[in-house]
């Protein structure tokens, strides 16, 4: 099994320290491989960002887009890992390294897959697409939020897109995820007066002006959720003064939160929520925001159907359609597609030391991918 060209690929992949933004050769890997077979292969680079399009059009028809990544994130403590991490390493019935899960094994399976549906000379109507960028794990300004505008300024049609992300729970395949919930950051800062701890009568601590706000943010009942999506919750993660004085009262305080949200909110109802809470207090204060992506939900049809036979056939099992987890690149081309959906390998050691897949399952996830091929097409 570790010798099945879609493993072969992913140790190559992994062993491309592909660090946000820098691809790092990756892409010149799929690139060389796709181009040999047949597709017409353009890089559309914006700053340090690394882009690749890459199309095979057979004959007019709907076209399926495979969407993916090829940048990770830092391993992290070097000296946690088994091995490493950017050297791709057997062992136990799992290959490790960064990258491993998310999402190289799933642009190896996507080309393997391809290759093989190629090979075989399967006749088919319509077209075959490769998206990839170097630009997920970072700000995601410079990827497939350019690419996709620019592709649909020249006319380009997508009707199917398929990403590679890691959206398997427990056993690959388990899970299809159909849409992802939005996000949005918001920092407020509260600006108080800085002074001695023994004379807080010549202070004014912002830590005391911001605790009934926070108290108040996290009593907001947003939503139950709906048939598709969990509930949207509010989280805080940071709050900090940058204060290093221990007899020192700071003169501001900054409140760090994000908001994972469902198709019932879109930023202005949440920011118009927010801002009303924070406005009850007579504080000053100064509130930014940071929008990282809106809800996206898939039409269902031929796509998620033909998704939902293949992985009962080859994986004996029920998937479960979702919309958890985190963003992905999705969010951005999801206006511009009927039918999107995440299938990919198991999520559950992306962004962790020792992150792994198990050996078998980069091939089976290929094998998923060309029955998905077979069945759109043929």
């Amino acid at each position: 099994m570790i010798n099945d060209p879609s493993n072969i690929l992913l140790s190559k992949l992994i062993e491309c320290k592909s660090i946000t933004p820098d691809d790092n050769g990756c892409q010149d890997i799929i690139l060389n491989r796709l181009e040999a077979i047949g597709f017409e292969c353009e890089k559309i680079n914006f700053g340090e960002v690394k882009n690749l399009w890459a199309l095979l059009k057979s004959t007019d028809g709907p076209t399926l887009c495979f969407l993916g990544h090829t940048d990770v994130v830092p391993p992290g403590p070097i000296d946690e890992w088994g091995s490493n991490p950017f050297l791709s390493t057997e062992r136990n019935g799992f290959i490790y390294g960064r990258g491993a899960a998310d999402m190289k094994s799933g642009l190896a399976a996507m080309v393997t897959a391809v290759e093989k549906f190629l090979s075989n000379k399967e006749s088919f109507c319509g077209s075959i697409a490769f998206l990839i960028t170097s630009d997920e794990e970072g700000p995601a300004i410079n990827g497939t939020k350019k690419v996709i505008k620019e592709l649909i300024k020249r006319g380009q049609k997508i009707d199917w897109c398929i990403v590679g992300e890691p959206s398997s729970e427990k056993l690959l395949g388990d899970t299809i995820k159909i849409g992802r919930r939005g996000s949005l950051t918001g920092f407020i800062k509260i600006i108080g007066c800085q002074g001695h701890v023994a004379y807080p009568h010549l202070a004014k601590n912002p830590f005391k002006m911001i605790s009934p706000i926070i108290s108040d943010l996290n009593e907001i009942e947003w939503d139950q959720g709906n048939d598709f999506f969990p509930p949207t919750n509010f989280e805080i993660v940071d709050i900090n003064s940058s204060n290093r004085g221990i007899n020192v009262i700071p003169g501001e305080v900054e409140l760090v939160f994000n908001v994972r949200f469902n198709n019932l909110w879109d930023y202005e109802s949440i920011k118009n929520t927010i801002l009303k809470i924070v406005s009850s207090h007579d504080i000053d204060c100064e509130l930014k925001w940071k929008e990282s992506g809106i809800p996206f939900l898939s039409k269902k049809g031929r796509l998620i159907e033909i998704a939902q036979n293949v992985i009962r056939k080859e994986c004996s099992k029920n998937p479960k359609l979702s919309t958890g987890g985190g963003t992905s690149d999705g969010r951005f081309i999801a206006p511009y597609v009927p039918e999107i959906i995440e299938l990919g390998s198991i999520n559950e050691t992306i962004h962790k030391v020792n992150e792994r897949v198990p050996t078998e399952d980069t091939p089976k996830l290929s094998k998923i991918y060309y029955k998905i091929m077979k069945d759109l097409f043929v």
